[in-house]
């Protein structure tokens, strides 16, 4: 019995004992901060709403702008000013073809040494002559002109007899000079009796230089002491207008123009009617390239024609030719003739690969003079056509 008792008093204090720890063991866990108290937020104002009234304004003193002091001082911006557009002068066209007679006497005095070789040999046999003739022939001169050119040149020979290189040069000089002509009267016609302005289309097929001709032409004009209006009537390629424009800013004349791929004829009537309220000396008239072949595009240089002579009749029509396509350029010169009667003729590039000839062969073909020929792609490389100082460039001085 006592060792019951025993055993319950032990258990009783082990029980005691253990809860004792798990009391101790709870006092020292922490306790959870308080919560924070609710901070003092202080509300701001309402915004003001539709049909509110706004706050009574306060009497205070406000500063003009100018006594506003920017900051560190610096001074109002500065709005520069672009310098308007310079207005190029022009070379004169006195004594053009003169400056660039060296450039064309670099390309072409292959003609006038091929004559003055044969001709310098001490028997002048029918072989000789066939050469002269295949030369000139190679030059582009033409076949009338050129067996009209090796008789002439075969009669002088017989008669002179004796045959000096001076007597030669001469002596080709001369019926150079027959072929080409020196009564024509080559000048370009931009002045008409009793009205204003006068009035030039430039025509011819694609890739001849037109655009750029008219360009150079507004300068030869300018450098004339003539005002200038450009009509941009070629609608059909892709950028034409601009390319001129930007020719007549160069000299300060004024361009008309249209929208793209539209009527031509329109815009040359418009270029016309404003060079008359304008007062100025010459409109100058840039038609679109066409193929000499497409008949459709042709009767529409035509009436391009026909709409401008409803203001006064042209008083040039220019045929701009590459000289450098040879014969073919005189096919090309048939057929624009048939539809507006060309009154003049440009050849262009005559400094690089072209034959000399070609200038013969063409005025003979359409019975008109080159007026105007291109030595080069500067602005200033268009020069009147003058016989004396071309012939010398064949032949050499």
């Amino acid at each position: 019995m006592e060792t019951v008792i025993l055993a319950v008093v032990i258990a009783v204090v082990v029980l005691g004992v253990l809860g004792g720890l798990v009391v101790g063991t709870r006092r020292k866990k922490p306790l959870p901060p308080p919560p924070p108290a609710a901070p003092d937020i202080t509300a701001p104002p309402a915004e003001p709403h539709v049909g509110d009234e706004a706050e009574t304004p306060r009497d205070e003193p406000r500063r003009t702008i100018e006594e506003v002091d920017l900051p560190g001082g610096s001074a109002p911006p500065v709005v520069e000013e672009l310098p308007p557009t310079e207005i190029e002068v022009p070379e004169p066209t006195a004594g053009r073809l003169v400056r660039l007679r060296a450039r064309l006497s670099r390309s072409q005095n292959a003609l006038g040494k091929g004559l003055l070789t044969l001709l310098s040999r001490e028997h002048l046999d029918d072989d000789t002559w066939e050469e002269i003739e295949d030369i000139l022939l190679t030059a582009d001169v033409g076949v009338a002109p050129t067996q009209e050119l090796v008789d002439g040149l075969r009669e002088r020979v017989k008669v002179l007899g004796t045959r000096t290189p001076d007597e030669l040069r001469g002596l080709l000089r001369e019926e150079l000079l027959k072929l080409v002509g020196t009564e024509v009267d080559r000048t370009v016609r931009t002045e008409p009796e009793e009205r204003k302005p006068g009035i030039v289309m430039v025509v011819g097929v694609n890739g001849t230089g037109k655009t750029t001709t008219t360009g150079k032409l507004a300068r030869v004009l300018v450098a004339d002491g003539r005002s200038v209006v450009l009509g941009a009537a070629d609608t059909f390629r892709a950028a034409a207008a601009d390319q001129l424009q930007t020719w007549g800013e160069r000299v300060g004349a004024h361009t008309v123009r249209g929208p793209e791929a539209g009527d031509p004829a329109s815009v040359a009537f418009d270029a016309v009617k404003e060079g008359k309220e304008m007062g100025v000396d010459v409109v100058l008239i840039d038609t679109a390239g066409r193929l000499h072949t497409k008949t459709g595009l042709m009767d529409e240089l035509g009436k391009v024609k026909r709409v401008v002579e409803k203001h006064a009749p042209l008083d040039e029509v220019l045929l701009v030719l590459d000289a450098t396509t040879g014969q073919n350029g005189l096919v090309q010169a048939r057929v624009f003739a048939e539809v507006v009667d060309i009154t003049g003729i440009v050849l262009t590039k005559l400094d690089g690969t072209a034959k000399g000839g070609i200038v013969i062969a063409v005025q003979r073909e359409l019975g008109v003079p080159v007026k105007l020929i291109g030595l080069g792609e500067g602005a200033d490389d268009l020069a009147p056509f003058e016989p004396e100082a071309f012939v010398d460039a064949l032949i050499g001085e």
